[in-house]
């Protein structure tokens, strides 16, 4: 894929949505970190209705710690996989206090280190909290990157890196939320929805003449 269709699409996915953001309910980065560190396969959905019961209890490090892990749970248990994501978030929140303030760390490597942060989580954190340029790669993204040819790549993190070489540097920054929603609703894994794509002229899906 050329450098001008790469403008092309992203002037459009822009273009339908010019600030686009995250569907996880959050208004701190500590609420967002948490979100996230819950939303490993899981949906936001299922994340956002245990948090909006979660947050108004506990929203800091120090009020979620004070918690414990048993407590969390019975805030997360519909979530997937809750029995380790309220132990992890309970000793990233001991870390939080002990190690920063109880602020959430700027760095990816600071973030990494905190239980249960993996590198996905870390992009998300940096580019929604902070607005650093980072790509979260999820499914959806990659998914998109490779069926469009936006930029193809066999791991998570050879497309991480090929989109941050090939998106316009002007999209750099929301480039990852405009991708997500678009494999979200539109480009989905099963019956891609291509009559009601904005850049379906654009993509390189070599199967489209058989959907």
């Amino acid at each position: 894929m050329n450098k001008a269709k790469r403008q092309e699409i992203f002037t459009r996915l822009r273009a339908e949505n010019p600030n686009p953001v995250t569907e996880l309910e959050y208004s701190s980065p500590f609420e967002l970190l948490i979100a996230v560190l819950f939303s490993a396969q899981a949906t936001d959905v299922s994340v956002n209705k245990a948090t909006r019961k979660l947050f108004p209890v506990a929203n800091t490090p120090e009020s979620m710690y004070a918690l414990g892990v048993d407590g969390l749970k019975e805030y997360i248990k519909t979530i997937g996989l809750f029995n380790a994501k309220a132990e992890n978030a309970i000793k990233t929140c001991q870390i939080l206090i002990e190690k920063h303030n109880s602020q959430v760390p700027q760095t990816r490597a600071e973030l990494e280190a905190l239980p249960g942060v993996g590198r996905k989580t870390a992009n998300v954190v940096l580019n929604t909290a902070f607005r650093q340029i980072a790509m979260a790669v999820d499914t959806h993204i990659f998914r998109v990157s490779n069926r469009t040819k936006i930029a193809p790549g066999k791991n998570v993190l050879e497309v991480e890196e090929k989109l941050l070489r090939f998106v316009p540097k002007e999209f750099l920054l929301d480039a990852h939320h405009w991708l997500i929603l678009h494999g979200r609703y539109i480009c989905t894994a099963r019956k891609p929805k291509c009559d009601a794509c904005t850049i379906e002229d654009l993509c390189e899906f070599k199967e489209k003449t058989s959907h």
